[in-house]
């Protein structure tokens, strides 16, 4: 053998994504992203996201989940979890006690959120305060055009949708920011304290209502809200409302190859994952899609990967074919699917160039997230990755092995810790992120489609 020849027979040498997919392949991809970016910009919330997919799978066929129903081969079948997480299954031909084929996401994503007595007025500015949601950089939400989206629930039991800020004839909000000529103070400041939590105070309005009397303006604000919506100060009590960047999903480069949103971090893998589930035919094993919430603050509560929903549905699908739930678990595998850091050559210093994920090279596969020494992770097993590199080669699925950054420079997790606990075998994947976290965050329409097929690979294996 020459040398090229062992080199070629020997060495692992990952190339671009674009080098090696067809024409065909781009004229799909191409459809995908599109499909994807209408998706986002319809599901800003996990609310909107779970509404989305109950409408979507309703479209395909999928019935609301009933206990005690039928779990027969190619039932297509959806549980909503209190709108706020959603389970979709395809019955397969075998029994479930032969597990299942599980692809999991979560559907939050960092933001600011409404406290439940937001609304002041300070200096004849009025303000709703607010919460930050998940791990952001506060500084990076000043002076953005923001939306207000969410639910109010009044003390009657009925419940208002309002969305402000995305039409182009609505207002934005904004949070403001000290002028760089009086922030000398400000600018000694580390990044972490430029903007504290409770400057994130989100402006409302400026004009006061006719009249004498004190916050004239904020009194104005609640009319405008109560004309409009039918609420009143103290329904903020039980209001779940939350501030997202505003404006649409658009293509970044002259080339078209990224796209801009909010909120990459997780809906690129959730969408990914319902449309697979959506378009494949009757599996051999059943396919489960989990969309999850809660991720961004450790997967907690009702509607978090840590809450028994999850069980609560897959029992009463096994209890329709005489099947213990935890047979069909220790049989079944879950592809955790959640995003990573890509690797970005303006930030070299915190990547391990070698073993760090790019855009253009496919799904990026971890052994192992965590934080250091790999606290938080599931710590995939030799046997699950060769699954996988299996599956994914046999689909022709492009992918890349990768780590979140340099081993003592910080780190994440996922729900894939969640999943492995309940004894099902889980390896983490995902889709590659420049600006994780940031308002707008930017992801490769190559590796987005590229998850979408690694989706149907684990579903239809």
């Amino acid at each position: 053998m020459t040398i090229e020849e062992l080199k070629e027979s020997l060495l692992a040498a990952p190339k671009n994504g674009f080098t090696r997919i067809t024409a065909e392949d781009r004229v799909e991809m191409e459809a995908y992203a599109k499909r994807y970016m209408a998706f986002m910009d319809a599901a800003k919330t996990e609310r909107e996201a779970t509404s989305w997919a109950v409408r979507e799978a309703e479209k395909q066929g999928f019935k609301p989940f009933v206990p005690g129903m039928a779990a027969n081969p190619g039932d297509k079948i959806y549980y909503n979890n209190r709108n706020k997480s959603v389970a979709l299954a395809v019955i397969g031909t075998e029994p479930l006690s032969a597990g299942a084929n599980i692809c999991t996401a979560h559907v939050d994503s960092p933001r600011m959120d409404v406290k439940p007595n937001p609304l002041y007025e300070d200096a004849e500015i009025a303000y709703l305060k607010t919460h930050y949601y998940g791990g952001i950089k506060k500084y990076q939400w000043v002076t953005v055009p923001l939306a207000i989206h969410g639910v109010v629930c009044r003390k009657d039991g009925t419940t208002v949708e309002i969305t402000i800020g995305e039409d182009d004839s609505e207002p934005i909000l904004m949070v403001s920011d000290l002028l760089p000529h009086l922030a000398a103070d400000q600018m000694q400041k580390t990044a972490g304290k430029v903007i504290a939590g409770e400057q994130l105070n989100v402006i409302l309005g400026t004009e006061p209502i006719e009249g004498e009397g004190s916050d004239l303006v904020k009194l104005n604000v609640m009319k405008w809200l109560n004309d409009k919506y039918g609420i009143i100060e103290e329904d903020f009590l039980s209001a779940e409302l939350s501030i997202v960047p505003a404006g649409r999903c658009r293509e970044v480069g002259l080339d078209r190859s990224l796209i801009s949103a909010y909120g990459h971090d997780d809906r690129v893998c959730g969408y990914a994952e319902m449309e697979a589930i959506f378009t494949i035919p009757t599996p051999r094993k059943t396919a489960v899609c989990l969309l999850a919430d809660k991720e961004e603050i450790g997967s907690v509560g009702i509607s978090g990967m840590q809450s028994q929903f999850f069980e609560h549905f897959m029992d009463n699908l096994c209890a329709a074919q005489g099947v213990r739930l935890y047979d069909c678990l220790a049989n079944s595998f879950c592809l955790s699917a959640d995003v990573t850091n890509a690797y970005d050559p303006n930030f070299p210093e915190v990547s391990d160039r070698r073993n760090n994920s790019q855009v253009n090279y496919g799904v990026s596969v971890f052994k192992y997230t965590g934080s250091r020494g790999k606290g938080g992770c599931s710590d995939a097993s030799a046997e699950a990755m060769s699954y996988i590199r299996s599956t994914f080669d046999a689909a022709g699925v492009l992918w890349q092995i990768a780590t979140l950054g340099k081993v003592d420079q910080g780190g994440g997790g996922t729900v894939a810790a969640y999943m492995a606990n309940r004894n099902i075998v889980t390896v983490d994947a995902g889709v590659p992120v420049l600006s994780m976290h940031a308002p707008l965050e930017l992801v490769s329409k190559l590796d987005c489609y590229q998850l979408l097929l690694a989706c149907k690979a684990i579903y239809l294996a």
